[in-house]
């Protein structure tokens, strides 16, 4: 692998037709080793002398934000140097000049600014529910298993096997367990085939790392930000929403909320990356396992503007759909408020809605027009009136920021509510990953405290 990733770099010197194999814009684990290992084996049983190159879907700047993807690349010695990002190769121009033939896996669906490159699409390997109307009309091939990893290993052991060296095969098989949740039948991610293609990689390769072992290192690569800068830390798992002229970025951040605010030059940080992005509000939910492996979540809502952050926070400790069972925490640092969260079943993904809400409450405590600069507070008295007189009703208007899309982006095909694909196997972010831990933990432990009585 290793040797014919040098090749592919070399490869880009030349001028001459390129068969690109692209991942998804997210660039998790699978979709950098699939594009990887199916570009391999590609370039391996073409007869023609024509070159497969793998492209990570990402600037190479974004890579440190992909732990897990560093960490592994290192265990199996895949130098990062040797790698082709897409702001290394420009698709546009090579497809305007003819000589460009796409291969999209771990995804079928192009983003808006690479709809000129859909006629370029020659094949398509995916492991999500085909979204019919926006699918490229070439061959595409589909299997609803846990991890596109599976099916490329199904790919090369079904037509060249002899090809598939050790490095190779260690790249699939941790990737697998990793999309699969270490083949955990109570999470319910992995497939009969998935299980069956993990073994058959550790039976012709049986030195591979032990399944909890690849496991639990990924894991902790995955969720380890030590090396990060806040503004990288901010932007490794985030949404935005942008409603009537306000942005605001919702954020995972992995570690204690006091280990968080006590980061040095945090305010200044934070303002930076506020502005630098356009964000007049900053969320950021921290989470990790404490002690006692019990899942903990935690609030900090940064925002300038008096009135805007006081709604804010007054519509999130008032919310009982769901409650947040917020306790105020200290916080020395102006224009923050930071909160202790009692019901850590309350993610990002149901705490979105109680933002569309707070953003409708602020807009009409406010009385402007859409746009406008706040002219005025606005006390905790109004937040509660407008709290009750805006009951329930949530205004959609939830959207991925296409002008300044967060880092990760996700995927295309998973951008549209209530789409077909939600119907598939569930997405498996770093915070999915712990939202199912969280409940498996709390399920433990309830069933434990029944026991005892």
């Amino acid at each position: 692998m290793e040797d014919y990733l040098q090749d592919c770099r070399a490869a880009l010197q030349e001028s001459r037709p390129l068969h690109v194999v692209l991942g998804n814009e997210a660039c998790d684990l699978d979709s950098v080793v699939s594009a990887l290992a199916l570009a391999f084996y590609l370039a391996k049983t073409t007869e023609a002398e024509e070159v497969f190159v793998p492209v990570l879907n990402i600037k190479r700047s974004e890579l440190p934000l992909r732990g897990d993807i560093v960490f592994f690349l290192q265990k199996v010695h895949i130098p990062e140097s040797i790698l082709i990002f897409r702001d290394e190769i420009d698709l546009h121009a090579l497809h305007q000049a003819g000589q460009l033939t796409l291969i999209l896996v771990d995804h079928h669906i192009l983003p808006k600014s690479d709809t000129a490159l859909e006629e370029a699409v020659a094949e398509v390997l995916d492991h999500r529910p085909i979204e019919q109307k926006h699918c490229p009309p070439c061959h595409v091939s589909v299997e609803l298993v846990g991890s596109c990893a599976t099916l490329v290993t199904e790919r090369i052991l079904q037509g060249a096997p002899e090809i598939l060296d050790r490095q190779t095969a260690a790249l699939l098989h941790g990737t697998i367990i990793l999309d699969c949740v270490n083949m955990d039948l109570k999470i319910g991610k992995a497939t009969p085939k998935d299980s069956k293609y993990v073994e058959k990689l550790e039976a012709l390769f049986p030195d591979l790392p032990k399944r909890n072992d690849i496991f639990d290192s990924l894991q902790k690569a995955k969720f380890d930000v030590s090396g990060l800068t806040t503004e990288q830390m901010l932007r490794k798992d985030q949404k935005t929403i942008y409603r009537q002229g306000v942005k605001v970025a919702i954020s995972a951040v992995y570690m204690d909320l006091e280990a968080f605010l006590e980061r040095s030059n945090l305010l200044a940080d934070l303002h930076a990356f506020c502005q630098a992005h356009s964000y007049d509000v900053l969320v950021a939910m921290t989470i990790f396992f404490n002690t006692h492996n019990e899942p903990v979540r935690q609030l900090a809502i940064f925002c300038p503007h008096v009135a805007l952050r006081t709604t804010i926070c007054g519509v999130l400790e008032c919310s009982h759909s769901p409650p947040l069972k917020l306790t105020p925490a200290s916080s020395t640092h102006p224009n923050l408020h930071a909160y202790l969260q009692g019901n850590t079943q309350v993610s990002r993904k149901k705490l979105l809605p109680l933002l569309q809400e707070a953003l409708s409450v602020y807009f009409d405590s406010m009385k402007i027009p859409s746009g406008q600069p706040e002219t005025a507070d606005v006390s905790r008295e109004q937040v509660d009136k407008e709290l009750d007189r805006a009951s329930n009703s949530l205004i959609s208007g939830l959207s991925q920021d296409e002008e300044d899309p967060p880092l990760p982006p996700t995927p295309m095909n998973s951008l549209v509510d209530e789409c077909p694909l939600d119907q598939g196997l569930p997405k498996l972010s770093a915070e999915a990953v712990f939202e199912k831990c969280s409940q498996i933990s709390l399920s433990q432990s309830t069933t434990a405290s029944l026991s005892k009585k």
